[in-house]
């Protein structure tokens, strides 16, 4: 990508699932310089390694810096220099933040703003914004700090252009393998013999790979206007085809229903029917609008959701999950 060849990009969250992927995609990409902003000095320091062993001719070009969004100052530090942003920096795990929401809401909505202020402040070209599915009808203390993460974007976008920065949103589903997946707790559990155990297997969610968000991200950065969020059309399977998927590759066990954990849904929405009348199809995304209000009614749309009958088969899954760097690995060490 030639926007950002000599640029200088800072990933929040860069020791992350998505920012450790989307990291490897410019190093192939050729950036000028990648920052990563985390508080986890372990992490950091896993990363490291990983780079220097993968990529011992660009890890030059990445560095390093301890902070946390709910810290301006260290932000400041971080983006100082700094021409474009991917904000991945959040917490994500539903049963976490339903224990401690006022923790969900600090880091994912005023650490949000933080990031937009710093980014401002520092000249920033471009910021690009995750958010999940969950923020659409939210109902879980995650989905409704996310939901206001987005309100942030969307109230800061307009100043954030009048200074010379374009601020947008991306909105995806399940990133599969990634770190709070339940494809890897499905693998331990069949290797070690024992039940696998769903919440619900009528439960329906979006199925994207990390190289689909990755993806996004960076439709994202090329085609925003100030406040945009931008969507996947992304596979959807039941939790129970998942579950069956995952013993097809890995062998046949026991299932247990446990029953949804608080604050999940039975499917989850990328779009909400207000945003499907404002949304662009891109052909493989859509560009929702930055709501301007004031707009008349208009006829009614379904929202975009993973409930419906367009679903992925078990061994339609099989094929997805064989994608993912994380199946491939644990089905040559099952070899």
């Amino acid at each position: 990508m030639n926007e950002f060849t000599n640029a200088t990009l800072l990933i929040t969250g860069g020791t992350g699932s998505f920012g450790s992927s989307v990291l490897e995609h410019f190093l192939m990409d050729d950036i000028g310089a990648v920052r990563i902003f985390s508080r986890d000095e372990r992490k950091q320091r896993l990363l490291q390694n990983e780079l220097a062993r993968r990529f011992p001719d660009k890890c030059s070009r990445v560095s390093f810096y301890s902070g946390d969004v709910c810290d301006l100052p260290s932000l400041r530090r971080a983006m100082d220099g700094v021409d474009y942003v991917f904000h991945a920096a959040a917490l994500k795990q539903v049963p976490y933040c339903e224990e401690h929401p006022m923790e969900a809401l600090k880091v994912n909505a005023e650490g949000t703003d933080n990031v937009l202020t710093a980014a401002m402040e520092a000249g920033v070209k471009r910021v690009v914004c995750l958010s999940t599915d969950k923020a659409a009808y939210p109902i879980s203390a995650m989905g409704i700090s996310k939901a206001m993460m987005e309100r942030v974007v969307s109230a800061r976008a307009k100043e954030a252009a009048q200074r010379g920065t374009i601020v947008c949103c991306t909105r995806y589903g399940n990133v599969m393998c990634s770190q709070g997946s339940v494809i890897p707790l499905f693998i331990d559990q069949i290797r070690a013999g024992k039940p696998l155990t769903l919440t619900n297997p009528d439960m329906t969610r979006f199925l994207m790979s990390l190289d689909e968000a990755v993806e996004l991200a960076k439709f994202a950065f090329l085609h925003a206007e100030p406040g945009d969020l931008f969507v996947q059309k992304a596979d959807t399977c039941t939790i129970g085809d998942l579950a069956k998927a995952v013993q097809q590759l890995f062998g046949e066990t026991v299932i247990r229903v446990i029953g949804a954990r608080p604050g999940e849904k039975l499917y989850e929405t990328l779009m909400t029917s207000e945003e499907r009348l404002r949304s662009v199809d891109m052909g493989g995304y859509y560009r929702v609008a930055a709501d301007q209000g004031g707009q008349a009614p208009q006829a009614e749309a379904e929202p975009y959701t993973s409930h419906r009958p367009d679903r992925l088969a078990p061994e339609a899954i099989v094929r997805k999950l064989c994608t993912t760097d994380y199946v491939r690995r644990a089905l040559q060490e099952q070899a």
